[in-house]
């Protein structure tokens, strides 16, 4: 491990946490602003919960319940405050729903912990779990560091479930064969802006991509929802998972929670993306080969 850079993104969730525990109460139900908190760590949203998940073993949503449950116990302790109101305090929308919690939290519910009238040996500790796993598939010698080129693309953009962007893609390759642009070796991407443990994923959002030629004349295509742009070239973190696309979380897990922090790098504030190196349409699925690209500042 290269404890400096461990101790270096340490040091930034730490930073994270005492502003979660200081604001406790700027929401209701849900959680802090992710691009607050990634303010917090001086990094980009686009890695941020990754990064965060990677060194606490669990979401923010995690950590903001647990804190308020925390909260929620010692008041019960050491207080009067009627459990109406701490389960709104909590941020949840009834006292049912708050016992709910507090039981499968602390073992016993709210009125019982009262009675006893000392904190649960439960209480977890706030304290950053580092991780460091390694996965028997998974091997830090297969990620490659490359300066990719840019890339001219058409775009189509997909909002829901990642596991859904599949229409997506049909739409877009549709489109594409109408103008001709679909040629042996053409190349096909998908950028996605948010970690799915992050959000709803019915609010998840990316895009499908295809290449196209350079200077490619977008007008003369008269689909409304796709648009052409050119990548920046970038330095990318490169590794090639092979299996379902279903299983894609899996590497992604890995990436950011066992090779980033003994990388010595650090994400460009930009989307993670993926090019899918063969086709879906006629590849088995355990056989489909997926290139997941992380920039890299440098």
């Amino acid at each position: 491990m290269k404890t400096i850079t461990l101790e270096a993104y340490a040091k930034r969730i730490e930073r994270v946490l005492h502003y979660m525990v200081d604001h406790l109460d700027d929401c209701d139900q849900n959680p802090l602003d992710i691009h607050r908190l990634a303010e917090e760590a001086f990094l980009s949203p686009y890695h941020f919960h990754r990064v965060y998940v990677a060194m606490m073993g669990e979401t923010v949503a995690d950590t903001l319940r647990r804190h308020r449950l925390h909260r929620a116990a010692i008041k019960l302790s050491a207080s009067a405050t009627p459990v109406a109101l701490l389960a709104s305090e909590a941020g949840y929308g009834s006292a049912q729903a708050f016992t709910g919690a507090f039981r499968e939290a602390y073992g016993v519910p709210p009125a019982q912990y009262r009675l006893h009238g000392k904190l649960s040996a439960a209480l977890q500790s706030t304290s950053i779990k580092f991780k460091s796993k390694e996965h028997p598939m998974f091997n830090l010698k297969d990620v490659h560091i490359q300066n990719l080129p840019a890339i001219h693309i058409a775009k189509l953009q997909h909002k829901g479930d990642y596991q859904a962007i599949g229409t997506t893609f049909e739409r877009l390759m549709v489109w594409a064969a109408g103008q001709g642009l679909m040629k042996a070796g053409t190349r096909t991407f998908g950028i996605y802006y948010d970690d799915p443990k992050s959000k709803p994923a019915d609010e998840l959002r990316s895009d499908a991509c295809v290449e196209i030629p350079h200077r490619y004349d977008m007008k003369s295509s008269d689909h409304p929802d796709i648009r052409a742009t050119e990548t920046a070239s970038r330095r990318c973190a490169v590794f090639v998972f092979t299996g379902p696309y279903s299983e894609l979380e899996n590497p992604y897990r890995w990436l950011y929670d066992t090779w980033l922090p003994q990388s010595n790098e650090e994400p460009r504030d930009e989307a993670p993306f993926e090019e899918y190196l063969n086709d879906a349409r006629n590849t088995p699925p355990a056989d489909l080969k997926t290139a997941i690209c992380i920039p890299l500042k440098g």
